[in-house]
């Protein structure tokens, strides 16, 4: 498929070119058939050199086209294109057209290949190098827009797919038997010994399902919302393990309407509470803290750090590394970020980059 749209591509490349060598030698071709009287103007013209004239033409426009794709990248729908690549891919297209006309002359005198002598011909020389470089760059900058639109469809179309399976996953992970049934059984006792707390219970659980079954189907949340959803989700694993498991949250106020994938921080948290042993001679403490990232390119770039300290369950087998891949996948998607994964000292660490809404929109 691949190699019949490069066909596709170089065909209404070559037709493009012809066309263009026509139309900037319309005069020219009109006056063979001195429909206007334009013999008047393109004296002793003969139709061999009107012909030479639009090959050359047309073999100038698909040489600087193609020259402008490799060496400017205008294929390349991966990078951004700004003015100043503009400006200067219309300097480089000018000073090789000039060299081109150049050579087109060298050819005639040296090699005898046919050229029009007509005065007016060589007076519209200038006109029609403007006109040649605008097309070309033109050209090439409606190209890069058609492949940037392609790959953004793909990228679209990839993100939605890859929203689907880890609503999919969500879901499983939130309402399997397991979940519902530890989740009942801690219901059953609240009801039982303080049903003053199983109010409060319920209210939180039903958060937790309202949010997994309802933003998880947006692309990107704030962290507010995160955060909310991480506390009701906080709630009821401290209702099970008491205080064999802590948190320790500290978020800047400021980075509050910064967006990351939605469930990516539960995610984190329920990894770290599935893989590690909590009890009261172990505690689990979970640290959720948000940080800058010296090492990124952006200025003032900040993320989401969340830590664990290792204590691996002996009865929970190793894990097969699908959500944090998820997650990876999620943010190479979104943002074309990666997430940091680091585990040193009994720690274990993962930095979830935060995204200004205003470079999304």
């Amino acid at each position: 498929m691949k190699r019949v749209w490069q066909k596709k591509e170089l065909g209404l490349l070559i037709g493009i070119s012809l066309l263009v060598g026509c139309l900037i030698h319309f005069p020219e071709l009109l006056s063979l058939t001195d429909a206007w009287g334009n013999k008047q103007l393109f004296q002793h013209l003969s139709p061999v050199e009107v012909l030479v004239e639009i090959a050359y033409a047309s073999f100038s426009f698909w040489l600087l086209f193609l020259i402008n794709l490799r060496f400017f990248r205008f294929n390349d729908p991966t990078i951004r294109m700004r003015w100043w690549t503009l400006g200067l891919s219309f300097c480089v297209t000018w000073l090789l057209s000039k060299l081109l006309g150049e050579l087109f002359v060298f050819l005639h005198h040296e090699w005898g290949i046919p050229a029009i002598h007509s005065r007016i011909h060589l007076y519209l020389h200038p006109i029609r190098d403007l006109v040649v470089i605008l097309i070309v760059n033109g050209t090439c900058y409606i190209y890069y827009l058609i492949r940037a639109h392609q790959a953004m469809v793909v990228q679209n179309s990839a993100l939605q797919a890859e929203n689907s399976r880890n609503q999919y996953l969500a879901l499983k992970n939130q309402l399997n038997p397991h979940m519902l049934f530890n989740s009942l059984n801690t219901l059953q006792s609240l009801v039982r010994e303080q049903p003053d707390k199983a109010e409060d219970y319920i209210r939180e659980l039903s958060r937790v399902l309202r949010y997994t079954l309802q933003e998880n189907v947006e692309q990107t949340v704030t962290l507010r919302e995160e955060m909310d959803f991480v506390e009701a989700y906080r709630y009821l694993m401290q209702m099970r393990y008491e205080e064999n498991l802590r948190f320790e949250v500290e978020v800047n106020p400021a980075w509050l309407d910064d967006l990351l994938p939605p469930l990516s921080v539960q995610t984190l948290v329920e990894n770290a509470i599935k893989h590690n042993e909590i009890s009261r001679r172990k505690p689990l403490t979970i640290a959720i803290r948000t940080v800058t990232l010296p090492d990124s390119e952006e200025p003032n770039a900040h993320g989401l750090l969340v830590a664990n300290n290792l204590q691996p369950r002996r009865d929970c087998p190793a894990g097969t590394g699908v959500g944090l891949a998820n997650l990876s996948k999620r943010y190479d998607l979104l943002f074309g970020q990666a997430i940091q994964i680091s585990e040193a000292e009994g720690c274990f660490r993962v930095t979830l980059p935060l995204q200004h809404k205003s470079s999304i929109e």
